[in-house]
């Protein structure tokens, strides 16, 4: 066999190799007279078909596989023996050439990048920095509040924030267009399902009463046969109800699960509830800053091999997605291509890690991956049936170790880069900010 390497594209490599004839058919045989031991045929005994009828019924079947499996073979020795990681399958050419006594064929492959790490010391990070105060836990228990708003009924008229039902009644050019028409319909006005030009026609109006008025829709409306039209509303109003927000008591405590109604204890909760999700939401802000230090420190070639298998993996998960939700989802293609970009980030984001991991020992240690799955149990009722599901299972284990060594990378990166803390708003870090 004689092999030579050839580069083209940066990650792709060319094997030319061959393999004798000789050798081809010598194999032949041998799966020939293996089969014509047990091989079938209609009028004769198990094992006692001629062999020249095996080798016309099976011939075929048994070059192929010998060839299939002499070209493996050859593939796997040539990669071992220049020491090549191979990224995906291989693409096997045949190769015509003069020497007929061999076959000839080429292989086209990628390797995987030789990853030569940067430093981070340069890369900007910011830390948020925020303290949860009583402020921030009034802001909480008045969205809760919000949440559990009740609408009474009111002779006044309509204002922002009642709830009204009305009739209506669009027409472009003098005709009603498709989805301009309604009754009995429900709307908060102040919520935002409507566009605001309509709730404001919708203000000042007393139940029994009605107004017509012009409205233009946006040249942007998702709907593209009225994007930046004009069009006439009639509007009939039906029922006006105002909003009442619960009292901040004991029933409204036993609403959020505090039995005894405590609201001082209540307030504790939201505010332990609060802290919680802030570091949440801090730690994801430095994990998505770490990991673009990351790929910006260190620009490397990808397979495309590997980055055409994690796209169909993400497409195959989102397709599960949409079934779990009862989605109909061969009516809704998912194309892998969708992925790409996302999907070339992680292979990137993948094969750095690893480099990151290996290079500054920041595997997932035993205690810290006992401390994670202690802190998931905490929030359930029986914590310790939560840590023996852990690890009675493998693959389970396997995805509290990577969440650790993530966060060992994050850690490592914000030690290293050049982190600065930053106040932030209790609005804008809950992306609530206007």
């Amino acid at each position: 066999m004689q092999n030579e390497q050839q580069a083209a594209k940066p990650l792709e490599r060319r094997i030319d190799m061959a393999v004798p004839m000789a050798d081809i058919e010598k194999g032949v045989e041998q799966r020939l007279r293996k089969m014509a031991r047990t091989v079938k045929m209609a009028g004769f005994r198990p094992g006692k078909v001629p062999f020249k009828m095996v080798q016309q019924h099976y011939g075929a079947q048994a070059r192929s596989e010998v060839i299939g499996e002499a070209v493996e073979k050859a593939f796997g020795d040539a990669v071992r023996e220049q020491n090549l990681r191979v990224a995906g399958y291989p693409r096997i050419e045949p190769r015509g050439g003069e020497d007929a006594a061999a076959l000839q064929f080429s292989a086209v492959f990628e390797v995987y990048p030789e990853i030569r790490l940067n430093g981070v010391g340069g890369r900007a990070v910011e830390r948020p920095r925020i303290e949860v105060g009583e402020a921030e836990v009034d802001k909480t228990v008045e969205v809760l509040r919000k949440q559990r708003t009740a609408y009474d009924k009111t002779e006044r008229a309509a204002e922002q924030g009642d709830r009204v039902v009305i009739d209506f009644t669009g027409r472009l050019n003098g005709e009603v267009f498709q989805g301009g028409q309604a009754s009995d319909y429900p709307v908060v006005l102040g919520e935002g399902r409507m566009l605001p030009e309509f709730e404001n026609g919708i203000v000042g109006l007393k139940a029994g009463e009605g107004r017509t008025f012009d409205l233009t829709f946006p040249a942007d409306y998702q709907v593209t046969h009225l994007a930046g039209k004009t069009v006439s509303f009639e509007v009939a109003l039906k029922g006006v109800e105002a909003p009442r927000l619960p009292a901040v008591d004991a029933e409204f405590a036993k609403s959020l699960g505090i039995a005894d109604g405590d609201v001082a204890r209540m307030r504790a909760e939201v505010r332990a509830n609060l802290e919680s999700e802030v570091n949440k939401r801090i730690g994801a802000r430095l994990k998505e800053q770490a990991m673009q230090a990351l790929l910006d420190a260190n620009p490397v070639d990808v397979p495309r091999a590997l980055v055409d298998q994690e796209a169909e993996s993400m497409a195959e998960a989102a397709r599960q997605d949409l079934a779990n939700r009862g989605a109909d989802i061969k009516n809704m293609p998912i194309e892998a291509n969708w992925f790409a970009a996302q999907a070339e980030r992680r292979v990137k984001l993948g094969l750095i890690i690893a480099e990151v991991v290996k290079g500054h020992d920041l595997q997932a240690r035993p205690e810290q991956v006992r401390a994670l799955i202690d802190a998931q149990a905490q929030s359930y009722e029986q914590p310790e049936e939560v840590v023996r599901w852990y690890y009675s299972q493998p693959q389970r284990l396997a995805q509290i170790e990577a969440l650790v060594i993530e966060d060992n990378v994050v850690n490592w990166v914000v030690a290293n880069a050049s982190t600065t803390d930053k106040a932030v708003s209790f609005d804008e870090l809950m992306g609530n900010a206007s």
